[in-house]
């Protein structure tokens, strides 16, 4: 199987992912304050949420890189 056709079955599985996890959780810890050895952080959690359009697209448009490749192939 060629480069190709394997860029467009990742391409699809991230798709599928996207339908099946539409929302995750980031969090990134930032230092507030540092007073000699003592240091303040606080945790800012953020959710991000992927259009299922785009997942729709990820998968249509693997499933034609994998099938061109295919293709190509015989």
């Amino acid at each position: 199987m060629n480069r190709l056709a394997m860029s467009g079955i990742a391409l699809v599985l991230l798709g599928v992912l996207g339908l099946a996890i539409p929302q995750f959780t980031t969090q990134k810890t930032e230092e507030v304050a540092r007073i000699g050895d003592l240091k303040i952080q606080t945790t800012n959690s953020e959710t991000h949420s992927i259009s299922p359009f785009l997942s729709g697209g990820a998968i249509v448009i693997g499933l034609m890189i994998a099938g061109a490749a295919l293709l190509k192939r015989t």
